[in-house]
């Protein structure tokens, strides 16, 4: 009795790990017809390392690499759209280029940080651009190559995310409606760039983003 027990629990250990949770609003085709520009916001990363892994890191080092995994998110999200507007896998639509949208939030004096103290409509038409992406990634390890370097030199591990969980959202910048939520935690081996992650996640999500599924 003690090992079915087990043997279940495990089982739904494994289904909880891979859920999904999408959410589409009813009224994102009708809307998305009319925007022209979106925007990325670096995500909000969450780093969890374990005790012996922070002994020669201070938390200035872990804010610096929580940061540049953010960004890294954002950039890998960018990549993913210019690729299949190449491919013609996209609605006619213009992806404001990070570093474009970075400089902007700067010259507001927005940080990285406090992005949360914005709501996604103040954001969205600060970056002059129809609808923003947002959304929290956690992880067990860093994705990005150099923060992966980094980190092997200094706690002693490498290889590959063990954990990772991504939350993304799309607003509308008109009335700051949420048009689309993506929520999906995957366990084990995802590739060794934040590329590889956003094009594991999205292989079935963009199916259901307004942007990129088919007509």
């Amino acid at each position: 009795m003690k090992k079915i027990y087990l043997l279940l629990s495990f089982f739904l250990t494994l289904h909880v790990i891979g859920q999904t949770n999408l959410y589409e609003n009813p009224s994102f085709d009708q809307i998305s017809e009319n925007h022209k520009s979106i925007a990325i916001l670096p995500f909000n990363a969450q780093v969890k390392l374990r005790k012996n892994q922070m002994k020669n890191m201070s938390n200035d080092d872990l804010i610096r690499l929580e940061k540049a995994e953010g960004k890294s998110i954002q950039k890998a999200m960018y990549s993913w759209f210019l690729k299949r507007k190449k491919r013609g896998d996209m609605q006619t639509i213009e992806v404001q280029d990070p570093n474009v949208t970075m400089a902007k939030l700067r010259k507001n004096n927005i940080k990285q940080e406090n992005l949360i103290e914005y709501t996604p409509q103040e954001l969205a038409n600060l970056l002059e651009v129809d609808a923003i992406i947002s959304g929290d990634y956690k992880t067990d390890k860093p994705m990005s190559e150099g923060a992966s370097v980094a980190l092997g030199l200094l706690v002693g591990f490498w290889g590959t995310t063990n954990s990772a969980t991504i939350n993304m959202s799309v607003h509308n910048a008109e009335d700051g409606v949420l048009l689309w939520n993506y929520n999906k935690k995957v366990r084990g081996s995802l590739g060794s760039s934040p590329e590889d992650l956003i094009n594991k996640l999205m292989r079935k999500a963009s199916r259901r983003l307004s942007y990129t599924k088919k007509k």
